[in-house]
């Protein structure tokens, strides 16, 4: 039988198991991103480790994220990131140079590579035939020393593309219908490769639109075709040694199979507060708007923001809305600038943000309170804007357009009708403007060695887990109800700059959930490790979605959480629990959920015993007078990472399985 794409790359990066679905594997990892965000602490637990020069074939350390600087905390992360890339040998892309994931995309990714990102949009690179997986930054430390990446071998979702898009559909649109039909919760376990006629009529950044958002599904990856396409792609970066054909066999198997009939598609929208509640803008049209923005990981390619300055010229943004574009690259700045489509977006009245996450991640262009924003970007999870009781919509570049320019939610197909604007037809350019200036390459080893790195007094190096204790005493902090994610836990936006430092930024876990006037969740927390119990979180369905950000179980690793005990939990999330040493337990009966309450007195007898070997763990609820069984789905290497209290202890006492490859 022949072999899909994902099994191809799979087969051919092996180091460990067998490719069964469901089984352990260890994967051979070509490539890793770090992000200042997570990759402070990724590079801080990389020293620890002591291997010196990175192992693998490139690592790139991006500055995306916190850019803003009031106070010194941002720079001192940036300095050190520089330096520290420097000391390894690896790739740092300066503050301004662009988003990780389009810089990646156009700079570094390759067809049939490996790639490891402590970002749960690596999977971008999918879009140009890169098998790229997020994950926690420690996983990806690890694969930065020569590690082989773990986790299980995944069920293959094959998506047939057939027909062609429509004018004034998009690539966003097809990645909104697959997401109504998967949500964002039980999709643990499987990677999405797409095939299909349509396939060969879709540009590199669109389909990198949709792998970037196969992250809000929850599935490991999503993977497409390297073709002719991607060819010219490549080609038109000045990369074209790095393009190769690759393409699942004519015979080739998937374990489910969904068609999307692309000539079927409408604008669609993902309402809030969740990026798989969708709705045709139909709809929901002529709902006022009073902000718009363009740009994120997702939609900020030279194509939609081509689509956005052919579309305005000779326009005037609303003067209801505050509209805003950022751009994904230096390259896709510049571009604009020289061929004046960046003129024609001032001129229309966008505003222009720094080439950065920006709002996507809360940081800036907050939506005022009760006012609707439309944003191309991945999640709209509730406050992730900044605001709390935000209404935030996700939309293509040309609805979010279409809706700037008539101050409500619009149909974009009705623009010529409405204002007699006629859908422009953008093609990639044959060459872009290459300028790397802005990416410091890996120095010769002779000067590395000399590199001083400058640790600034706000980076503080992570704590170690405390060893698990064969009976486990504790109590129940919070019970928090279905879909929590990786925002709840641990909050974005103006937070963001405490992340160097676990004791300070462990004071807002759970903030959102916070009372005025009551103790806080981490104030409960350490009250709780002081009298020597643990701390439990109880939740329901797809515990831990969302971003890849380890310090959602640093943070509480540090507060003296022991256990997660929920319905579900989802993959990057539960790697980053074992990780630091706190035991994912799922309810074998979701009914037991009903019975526990905040405050619940908790007890595992034999918590060690069952670890090393049971697949059940009896717990009981002193509180409430009664027993009930969790299950411990754990791999055998998981269970030796937590009697090892954390992957950091198990990685320094066993031998890393890769040898470096040139």
């Amino acid at each position: 039988m022949g072999q899909t794409i994902v099994h191809k790359i799979l087969s051919s990066h092996l180091v460990d198991g067998k490719l069964t679905a469901g089984r352990e594997i260890g994967i051979r990892i070509d490539q890793t991103l770090t992000q200042d965000a997570t990759g402070t602490t990724a590079f801080l637990l990389y020293e620890s480790m002591g291997a010196g020069k990175v192992k693998t074939q490139l690592s790139v350390s991006y500055v995306d994220h916190n850019m803003s600087q009031f106070g010194p905390e941002n720079h001192n992360d940036h300095l050190y990131l520089q330096t520290i890339a420097a000391k390894t040998g690896v790739y740092f892309s300066r503050p301004g140079n662009g988003i990780c994931h389009q810089v990646h995309l156009e700079r570094f990714a390759k067809p049939g590579a490996t790639l490891l990102g402590s970002d749960s949009h690596t999977p971008t690179g999918g879009g140009i035939g890169s098998l790229a997986i997020g994950a926690g930054g420690l996983d990806v430390a690890v694969a930065m020393a020569g590690g082989a990446f773990y986790m299980k071998c995944p069920k293959v979702l094959g998506v047939k593309l057939t027909g062609q898009l429509q004018d004034w559909v998009s690539a966003k649109d097809i990645v909104l219908k697959l997401l109504g039909i998967l949500t964002t919760k039980g999709n643990v376990g499987w990677m999405i490769e797409y095939f299909g006629e349509a396939v060969s009529k879709l540009t590199v950044p669109q389909r990198a639109t949709i792998t970037n958002m196969g992250a809000e599904m929850g599935v490991t990856t999503s993977i497409f075709p390297s073709d002719e396409e991607t060819r010219k792609f490549l080609t038109a970066q000045k990369r074209p040694d790095s393009f190769k054909p690759l393409s699942a066999d004519a015979d080739a198997k998937y374990d489910r199979v969904i068609e999307i009939n692309l000539s079927e598609l409408s604008p669609l929208a993902a309402c809030p507060s969740s990026p798989d509640n969708i709705k045709s803008i139909s709809e929901i049209e002529g709902t006022e708007v009073r902000q718009i923005a363009i740009g994120s990981c997702t939609n900020s390619s030279l194509g939609d923001l081509m689509m956005t300055a052919r579309i305005l010229k000779g326009q005037k943004i609303n003067h209801n809305v505050e509209f805003a574009i950022a751009p994904g690259s230096r390259s896709v700045l510049e571009m604009l600038s020289v061929n004046g489509a960046l003129a024609d977006i001032i001129a229309a009245g966008a505003r222009i943000l720094e080439s950065a996450c920006g709002p996507c991640i809360g940081l800036g262009f907050s939506p005022a309170d009760g006012a609707a924003s439309l944003r191309t970007f991945n999640r709209n999870f509730a406050g992730r804007s900044g605001t709390k009781g935000d209404r935030v919509f996700l939309v293509s570049p040309q609805t979010a357009i279409a809706s700037a320019l008539t101050g409500k939610i619009t149909d974009p197909r009705k623009l010529s009708e409405i204002l007699g604007i006629q859908y422009p037809k953008i093609d990639m350019p044959a060459e872009f403007v290459v300028d790397d200036a802005m990416i410091e390459k890996p120095l010769p080893e002779a000067e590395a060695a000399k590199v001083k790195v400058l640790r600034g007094p706000t980076i503080v190096v992570p704590q170690g887990a405390e060893p698990l204790k064969s009976k486990l005493q504790g109590e129940v902090l919070i019970k928090a109800g279905d879909k929590i994610t990786t925002d709840h836990i641990m909050p974005a936006g103006a937070f963001m700059k405490l992340r160097s430092n676990v004791p300070e930024y462990a004071k807002v876990v759970f903030n959102s959930f916070n009372e005025p006037g009551k103790p806080t969740f981490a104030e409960r927390a350490l009250q709780l490790k002081q009298k020597d119990l643990a701390g439990i979180i109880v939740a329901g369905q797809s515990y831990g979605q969302g971003s890849s950000r380890e310090h959602a179980a640093l943070c509480p690793m540090y507060l003296g959480v022991r256990v997660v005990l929920a319905k579900s939990i989802e993959r990057i999330h539960k790697a980053n629990l074992i990780n630091f040493c706190i035991v994912p337990v799922e309810f074998a009966d979701a009914a037991d959920y009903d019975k526990i309450n905040n405050g619940d007195r908790l007890e595992i007898e034999n918590l060690i015993d069952a670890i090393k070997g049971s697949e059940k763990i009896e717990i009981t609820n002193q509180t409430a007078k009664f027993k009930f069984t969790g299950r411990l789905d754990l791999t055998e290497r998981e269970r030796q990472i937590l009697l090892s209290a954390g992957l950091l202890n198990f990685t320094k006492k066993k031998a890393i399985p890769c040898k470096p490859r040139g």
